[in-house]
């Protein structure tokens, strides 16, 4: 789903033009990401956590090359989904959307 399919699936459910929905998306989307700035984390109930934390710098390859490259240290947002939603996901039996689910890979014995 694309914000454009979410901004035509609110504007017909809650009866208002598409374009008041897309700035009602579009702000809700500001405020995460300004309190994210701000405060470095918000928690949405039942839906989840978004926070910045901080990465180590690490040491990792060019798979092109083989080379050994040095990864600085850099800040990222990392998304825990709340209760309500890793329920609701985990009663899933397959991943919607005919996407492939990564499977733990297979012991082969000789």
């Amino acid at each position: 789903m694309t914000k454009r399919d979410m901004v035509r699936a609110i504007a017909d459910e809650m009866s208002v033009t598409q374009g008041q929905a897309g700035a009602i998306i579009q702000r809700v989307f500001d405020g995460i990401i300004e309190t994210l700035l701000n405060v470095g984390r918000i928690e949405l109930r039942n839906f989840g956590v978004f926070e910045v934390k901080e990465r180590r710098p690490r040491r990792a390859r060019n798979p092109r090359t083989g080379e050994v490259v040095d990864v600085p240290a850099k800040l990222v947002v990392t998304f825990k989904p709340g209760r309500e939603m890793g329920e609701r996901v985990g009663q899933l039996t397959k991943v919607p959307g005919g996407g492939a689910v990564a499977s733990a890979p297979s012991e082969v014995s000789e």
